[in-house]
């Protein structure tokens, strides 16, 4: 897109007909007529404005809201009540804990068994070993992790222990802003970013003493799982891509080379890795955490969340990064209270039917996943999703997403980014200059009565479960800020990976966890490790 010269060529009434035949709408010639000076004068309102520089952090004078007048929300914290361990024996091999869950890393943490430096070290060194096969670190931090480690060590050792993730290693989305390292949003353009803060999310867990080993890779600008270094790849099946954007944060967790790490989604983008790499993930309801410091793509849908082994583990690093900080203005100040005693019985699960018989090829891994929720005692209610056109919402996203990155539009430089495809950012920035603002309000205004819709469906039942991947409900539950888990649920003879999304009220994020638990400890698919050459068919409940 070239920038146009300050005298345009004047608009004729055969553009403005043009114009109405992109919208779907048809105007006489006396109708044109009128238009055109009230068109021309908007258009030269649009040259004067481009003059005024926006960078991405710099949000639209109005935001999104999942709430609805008249609804009310749990303001009283309680403290966490999570689930009793049992620790097997330290390996003679500390790379053997690799795999483990946060929980059980925690424990050999605070317990002294292990250091965060050996641990923190043993984590470095698969990354290092393994990133050439995956391809899914922008950048290590090695130096800052190690200083963080040995300060977790002395804190540990003085008796000044900060909770469940101290000493553990992580990596951050490579969009998540770090102060003095790189943040490359994983596109050409910004491959030398760096942004002098830390994201509030980064903040938060190096409070809780969690340490930093790495910026993870972010298919470019959060689409998909190829950035500027190629693309990542799958754990499970190397040939194949990570899916995306979190797709470093994904790859990373299912390798064992991370402890836990943190994805963001706006429409998928934790959702999908996760199924893809058979990991555990948390979208929370929109306004939940902070996106201070992160790069901008919808604001209206932006959401961040982490990315684990296990369900219990999301909720330890939930409870850390959620909550007001006065920075992002939509973050709401309700509580979450996790309970792992919970009995999932006592709550009202549904289940989308008929999305369960929308992908044949893993049909045995969902008929045998609703079997596992039922031997729980869990009665699941047959539920529909609203009528209304949700899928063709989705540009919601496509309009803000070229706000956002409208001067590199403007400037040609999406020329840079590696994908030049029909479905990647430069195309869509582009196409997305023609949607109306009148067709972006309105299709706002059916977001309200898909909330309205989604509000009546949630009355009748507190979670209902979902494949993760059914196109309508992961566009509407993006569009109206419901939180969601997604976990493994098998993968079928050619390895495909089926998983399940468990999706709760707004802010209701402590139930759907619970019930997202409850079906993992029944099933082992989540302890299962990558790089072993083993087959996932149909696995019931462990004995």
């Amino acid at each position: 897109m070239v920038q146009p010269d300050n005298v345009s060529p004047a608009i004729s009434s055969a553009v403005v007909a043009a114009a109405g035949e992109l919208i779907g709408l048809e105007f006489t010639d006396g109708e044109r007529a009128l238009m055109l000076d009230g068109v021309r004068e908007n258009r030269d309102s649009y040259y004067k404005m481009r003059a005024v520089s926006l960078e991405n952090h710099v949000p639209p004078a109005f935001s999104f809201d999942p709430r609805l007048p008249g609804m009310a929300f749990e303001t009283s914290k309680r403290p966490m009540v999570t689930d009793k361990i049992a620790m097997p024996p330290l390996p003679t091999d500390l790379e053997e804990v690799a795999f483990w869950p946060v929980t059980h890393l925690a424990h050999l943490v605070r317990t002294r068994q292990v250091s965060s430096v050996a641990l923190t070290e043993m984590y470095l060194r698969r990354l290092k070993r393994y990133n050439p096969l995956l391809n899914c670190v922008v950048t290590f931090t090695e130096e800052l992790a190690l200083a963080q480690a040995r300060r977790a060590d002395e804190e540990i050792a003085s008796g000044h222990y900060r909770g469940p993730l101290h000493g553990i290693p992580w990596g951050a989305k490579d969009l998540l802003a770090t102060r003095g390292i790189r943040t490359t949003w994983g596109a050409e353009p910004f491959r030398d970013q760096v942004i002098d803060m830390d994201a509030t999310v980064v903040e938060r867990l190096e409070a809780a003493g969690a340490v930093l080993i790495a910026k993870l890779t972010v298919g470019a600008l959060a689409w998909g799982d190829v950035w500027f270094g190629g693309m990542t790849r799958n754990p499970w099946n190397p040939e194949e891509g990570s899916s995306g954007s979190s797709a470093g944060s994904a790859a990373a967790t299912a390798a064992g080379l991370v402890g836990f790490s943190i994805g963001t989604e706006t429409l998928g983008s934790i959702v999908s890795p996760s199924t893809q790499c058979r990991v555990t993930g948390l979208r929370p309801t929109f306004g939940r955490v902070s996106r201070y410091g992160a790069m901008a793509l919808a604001w209206t849908m932006d959401k961040i969340g982490p990315i684990c082994r296990s369900v219990e583990d999301c909720a330890l690093v939930f409870d850390t990064i959620y909550g007001p900080d006065g920075k992002d203005l939509t973050v709401t100040d309700y509580v979450f209270n996790w309970d792992a005693t919970l009995d999932v019985r006592a709550l009202r699960v549904g289940y989308l039917k008929d999305a369960f018989e929308h992908d044949p090829d893993v049909k045995a891994q969902y008929d045998q996943a609703l079997g596992v929720l039922r031997a729980l005692g869990i009665d699941l209610i047959p539920v529909t999703l609203p009528d209304y056109p949700i899928e063709a919402l989705s540009f919601l996203l496509s309009a803000e997403a070229a706000a956002s990155f409208d001067e590199l539009t403007r400037s040609n430089r999406d020329d840079m980014l590696a994908r030049q495809v029909k479905d990647a950012w430069p195309n869509v920035f582009r196409q997305s200059r023609l949607i109306p603002a009148v067709e972006y309000i309105q299709a706002n205004r059916v977001r309200t009565l898909l909330k309205q819709a989604m509000a009546d469906l949630m009355s009748r039942i507190d979670v209902y479960v979902a494949p993760s991947l059914f196109e309508p409900d992961l566009v509407l539950t993006n569009l109206t800020g419901h939180p969601a888990v997604v976990v493994p649920c098998g993968a079928n003879e050619k390895g495909k990976p089926a998983s399940l999304t468990f999706t709760g009220k707004l802010y209701g994020e402590a139930a759907a966890l619970a019930v997202a638990k409850a079906y993992q400890d029944a099933t082992d698919f989540h302890r299962r490790q990558p790089f072993e050459n083993q087959t996932d068919g149909p696995h019931g409940p462990q004995s």
